[in-house]
């Protein structure tokens, strides 16, 4: 058995804390660390009538190539638990859910959903049933995150408004989404008869909750510049002051 002086044992310990420290999930001193991300982010893309092969791939290809970008990644990667989730969602008449849950801690784990995205095939639909995909995603989506989160973003991305005739119309629910603590983010994409009135429209039924804003493209062809400087700044927006969820959402509140 090893005897140690006491004059060296303070300096073993301290040096047995650094190591254990530099363990993974030890650097916030929370068992949960591995499952906990900084945004839950929704990525719900419009795939109505409207959006044919080439914009539907000039759709995706935008999002993937975002989550390819090494500036991308660091803003991804750069928050408290350095960790965040992605999900994504196609709607037009009814509203699909091709990519649950993925959680992204390094970028390999972002390249990986990169290729995911450029793979996802290209949905039918006819409408732009705005209120129905938010009635799923306050349905089917947030309830069954999977992970601690500190904020829940819906990312809103569509060349026209609602014409699906719904019961609810999109205000009352986006209001429902917010009320549960959900910030819904709009990329409208000004291209077609709706070009010119689409970004207030967004902002008037779509938009909403802490630090929400509208960030329209200038056409499909300008959707892969808009969506990364919007994807970086929802994932960029820590909260700089703590808060509480509502109770639909306390499971994903600050730990």
């Amino acid at each position: 058995m090893l005897l140690l002086d006491r004059s060296v044992r303070p300096l073993l310990i301290a040096l047995t804390t650094a190591l254990l420290l530099l363990q993974p999930g030890a650097r916030d001193g929370s068992a949960q660390s591995s499952a906990s991300v900084d945004t839950a982010l929704i990525l719900a893309i419009d795939v109505s009538n409207s959006v044919d092969a080439r914009r539907y791939r000039l759709q995706i290809d935008g999002i993937a190539d975002a989550l390819d970008a090494p500036s991308v990644q660091v803003a991804m990667l750069g928050g408290p638990r350095q960790a965040i989730a992605i999900s994504v969602i196609l709607w037009a008449d009814r509203p699909s859910f091709p990519i649950p849950w993925v959680r992204i801690a390094t970028p390999a784990d972002a390249t990986a959903l990169a290729g995911r995205v450029r793979r996802l095939a290209r949905q039918g639909g006819e409408f732009t049933c705005v209120a129905q995909m938010m009635r799923f995603v306050a349905d089917k989506i947030t309830p069954q995150i999977p992970m601690r989160a500190t904020r829940v973003v819906l990312d809103v991305s569509g060349d026209g408004r609602e014409n699906c005739n719904p019961e609810a119309a999109p205000a009352r629910l986006r209001d429902e989404l917010v009320a549960i603590g959900l910030t819904i983010n709009g990329l409208p994409i000004l291209e077609g008869s709706e070009a010119e009135t689409l970004a207030r429209w967004y902002g008037e039924n779509v938009v909403g909750g802490p630090g929400a804003f509208v960030l329209p493209a200038q056409g499909f062809e300008d959707f892969g510049r808009a969506f990364r400087q919007k994807f970086i700044t929802e994932i960029s927006a820590w909260p700089t002051a703590p808060g509480r969820l509502p109770s639909r959402l306390a499971g994903h509140e600050r730990p």
